[in-house]
């Protein structure tokens, strides 16, 4: 092949769809799987969580509990099953997501260090962030 050539060979090659509009035809599959799934948006501890049923999330500490105890959201913003949604104001009455209490889980140790330059102040502390274990049983 001569450079002529491998110049039109490469000038075809870059006419061709682009990459971006492959990956967007993936990601549009990849949230019709997840849409087709029942799940839930809760609220617990000041933050939201789309649940399904199976899910083991890291939550906001819920109090002292044993393992195995059945835990009650009741917090629910929104809920689908594939078909029909429901959008509560601010939250759905009657519905609940029951969960599994696993345990408690400690997150990495994070270092605070404040420092002054040109002086001796300096400060460090440690804080290590705790979490409940929950895994989601049944949407209701």
């Amino acid at each position: 092949m001569t450079e002529t050539e491998t110049k039109k060979v490469t000038k075809e090659a870059t006419k061709k769809a682009p990459a971006k509009a492959a990956t967007k035809t993936v990601a549009k599959k990849e949230v019709e799987n997840v849409i087709s799934e029942e799940f839930a948006v809760i609220e617990t501890g000041g933050k939201q969580y789309i649940v399904s049923v199976g899910d083991v999330l890291d939550i906001e500490l819920i109090g002292e509990h044993e393992e195995g105890v059945k835990v009650e959201f009741d917090k629910v913003l929104m809920t689908d099953d594939g078909k029909n949604t429901t959008i509560g104001t601010p939250y759905i009455d009657g519905a609940k997501v029951k969960a599994t209490y696993k345990g408690l889980k400690k997150a990495k140790k994070l270092s605070i260090v404040r420092f002054e330059a040109k002086s001796t102040r300096h400060r460090k502390i440690g804080h290590r962030q705790k979490y409940s274990t929950v895994q989601i049983d049944a949407i209701k």
